[in-house]
């Protein structure tokens, strides 16, 4: 049987007063994944995503899978490391990584389901903390702590930043 996550999926909730299904309030984090062509083709779901929170979720397929037969870590992290996107990003302006640590606890293995669920602990001026919890079935298998950085300007498809006096900057 699948495992069934604790977190309704945005799409599915509902609740409005006349009992109408209500959409989930959109955050420039449910732009950004629908632009994250990695994230998706690995088949990562966006549970939700609002004030500084968000949960993805994952299924671990056989081409995660590294040479000892288990998920293979760099799967974990950018699992992780996607909610924690997420999760920055619901506040409106572009936010990057700025760095990100994860401790293995569990091995994971195909066809699990993993649940990352991520929570702001601080943000101070254009950075911020994230811790994220990655669970299977309720338990633990990793924990990411994720630094993030508001970008100053806004940034192009070609990577330059430009200044309203058409300056350009990395």
């Amino acid at each position: 049987m699948p495992e069934r996550s604790p977190y309704p999926r945005e799409a599915d909730l509902a609740g409005g007063t006349d009992g109408a299904a209500v959409p989930p309030a959109r955050t420039a984090a449910h732009d950004m994944f629908d632009a994250d062509v990695a994230s998706r083709g690995l088949g990562i779901e966006l549970v939700h995503a609002a004030d500084g929170t968000a949960v993805a979720r994952m299924r671990v397929t056989a081409g995660m899978l590294n040479g000892h037969r288990i998920g293979h870590g760099g799967f974990v992290f950018l699992l992780a490391d996607t909610a924690f996107a997420l999760a920055c990003n619901t506040h409106g302006p572009a936010t990057v990584a700025a760095g990100g640590e994860i401790s293995f606890l569990r091995p994971v293995r195909e066809g699990d389901l993993l649940t990352a669920s991520a929570t702001e602990r601080v943000s101070y001026g254009r950075s911020g903390i994230y811790d994220v919890t990655v669970t299977r079935d309720g338990e633990v298998v990793a924990e990411f702590r994720g630094r993030s950085r508001t970008l100053a300007r806004p940034a192009t498809t070609d990577g330059v930043c430009r200044a309203s006096d058409g300056k350009q900057g990395r």
